[in-house]
């Protein structure tokens, strides 16, 4: 990892569909440069995807980073557990809980019932969900 890869990494985390011709003019190297480098940092999963961030309100869609708290022995088999869900991301932290997900639904009613089939893994304590109520534009 040198200079020119986090600069990458920022402006593509800003934008992810910042053109490869931008990004080379920027850093003032080529093109392929920059296809390779990007290449690799997906490759070492430094990149380990790419998403469009949306606003869920204008589509009448639900979005919740709801905080699990796991007994240490079952986190390993509630984040596999976690994979059938529609968990759109997944942190593991060392914050106020174990993991945060992000969870994104077409409403309320099928929020609800993710979050009591998460309740019901073995090992899950506790959830706090965090509503998002509106995507604030950067």
């Amino acid at each position: 990892m040198d200079g020119i890869n986090y600069g990458i990494l920022e402006m593509l985390r800003r934008n992810a569909r910042t053109p490869k011709t931008r990004l080379a003019r920027h850093f003032g190297i080529t093109e392929t440069a920059i296809r390779k480098r990007i290449r690799k940092l997906e490759a070492e999963r430094i990149i380990i995807g790419y998403r469009a961030i949306i606003d869920y309100k204008r589509v009448n869609m639900v979005c919740s980073f709801t905080g699990i708290d796991v007994k240490p022995e079952y986190l390993m088999s509630v984040m596999r557990s976690l994979r059938n869900l529609k968990v759109a991301s997944l942190f593991l932290t060392s914050g106020d809980h174990d993991l945060v997900a992000e969870i994104v639904c077409k409403d309320m009613g099928e929020l609800e019932k993710i979050h009591e089939q998460i309740l019901r893994y073995e090992g899950v304590e506790r959830i706090c969900p965090a509503i998002v109520n509106e995507v604030v534009e950067l």
